[in-house]
């Protein structure tokens, strides 16, 4: 009987904290979004073209008819681009929650309700989400040698929400003025 009050006590606590740094954590987000065109235009998918030829089987192909080519080395390849992949992952989910971020700041300051807007917010924020996961379970396959990786669905998910956020920007501007 001590030991279920001991669990039960130790998960209360550990829901407190977590819920504690999930509370912290969403108060101290981004205090300025430098929400200009130029910013938004600087979030651009070029950026991430590099990302989508990263993981392609070409690069091995070719490394593997260099002599003195080695399983091992194959192993290395691949190790050194899912790093590499995984670092551009981490930019692309930064740059989608600034802009989830910069798009929900100008909808509580619009004079105007877009439930449109908070439904396009939402979707696109699931199909990134199952995107990312899919892509981080794809990837550990890859690294072994078992598939291969698709992000034209994160992709394409940041780059709807970047185009609502452009086309809000301008009507943002002129309420201002």
């Amino acid at each position: 009987m001590e030991l279920i009050i001991i669990l039960a006590v130790v998960a209360a606590v550990g829901g407190a904290v977590g819920f504690g740094i999930l509370l912290r954590k969403l108060a101290t987000g981004p205090r300025t979004l430098p929400v200009t065109a130029e910013w938004i235009d600087e979030l651009s998918l070029e950026r991430y073209r590099p990302m989508m030829r990263l993981l392609s089987e070409d690069d091995l192909r070719f490394l593997s008819t260099q002599p003195g080519y080695n399983r091992k080395m194959a192993h290395q390849f691949r190790a050194q681009r899912c790093q590499i992949f995984r670092g551009y992952l981490r930019w692309l989910q930064g740059d989608f929650q600034r802009v989830c971020t910069a798009i929900r700041v100008l909808m509580l300051q619009s004079s105007h309700d877009r439930p449109d807007l908070a439904s396009i917010l939402l979707q696109q924020k699931a199909v990134f989400a199952m995107g990312m996961l899919s892509i981080h379970f794809r990837l550990f396959l890859y690294r072994w040698g078992w598939s291969g990786v698709e992000v034209d669905g994160v992709l394409r998910a940041f780059d709807s929400l970047r185009l609502e956020l452009r086309q809000l920007v301008p009507a943002a501007a002129g309420m201002e003025a």
